[in-house]
């Protein structure tokens, strides 16, 4: 059995859209960073910290794998790289907007698999480039107005509206943008013995 410690719908999605079998329990958690962490080590971080706190929350998941992910959007400034998680007004939902406009930034979501029993972790990342055309301001302010930044870290959601924003993506690979890198959790759960992504491994057996 797996679980997901993730409210989100497009981590839901993406799951389903592999060919696995889940339920979700979510555990609330502080998602502070330490001052001066990088984005890799701080999605790894916050992933583990979720993995961690639903198998606590949920002892009766003691045979579940569970899976657990954050995303960070790392932008460079000419001060220092801004993190950016999810905007908690339409303010800070602007000002991240702007930020980005015309630049190349990164997203990096961390992954977490806790193994059931000895609940031994694995946890890794991957990071996509996203490249933004300039955004001007008429469309920062209708894509403010839509409400389609809530809950979404850097205030934009690619596989909604703000595709048009986008004109490349390097490295990693859109799912990644979306919120959950499928063939990496896909690659912890197999080397966690979990029996869905093992059979979703064999040649026919379903997405890679």
């Amino acid at each position: 059995m797996i679980v997901l410690a993730s409210a989100s719908p497009r981590r839901r999605d993406l799951l389903t859209s592999a060919g696995l079998r889940f339920t979700v329990a979510v555990s609330d958690v502080d998602e502070s960073l330490a001052p001066g962490i990088d984005a890799v080590s701080g999605a790894r971080a916050l992933a583990e910290r979720k993995a961690r706190a639903v198998a606590e929350v949920h002892p009766g998941n003691s045979r579940a794998w569970i899976v657990a992910a954050d995303t960070i959007v790392a932008l460079p400034t000419p001060e220092a790289t801004r993190l950016l998680g999810k905007p908690e007004g339409p303010g800070e939902a602007r000002a991240m907007l702007e930020g980005l406009s015309g630049s190349t930034h990164e997203v990096v979501t961390g992954v977490c698999v806790l193994a059931p029993g000895s609940r031994t972790c694995r946890v890794d990342s991957e990071t996509t480039r996203v490249t933004m055309r300039p955004i001007a301001p008429a469309e920062v302010e209708a894509y403010v107005a839509s409400g389609e930044w809530r809950d979404k870290a850097g205030g934009y959601a690619i596989q909604e509206n703000a595709d048009a924003f986008v004109t490349s993506l390097e490295g990693g690979g859109f799912d990644n943008v979306v919120g959950l890198p499928v063939a990496l959790t896909l690659e912890l759960l197999r080397a966690c013995g979990e029996p869905q992504a093992q059979l979703l491994a064999r040649p026919g057996g379903g997405p890679p």
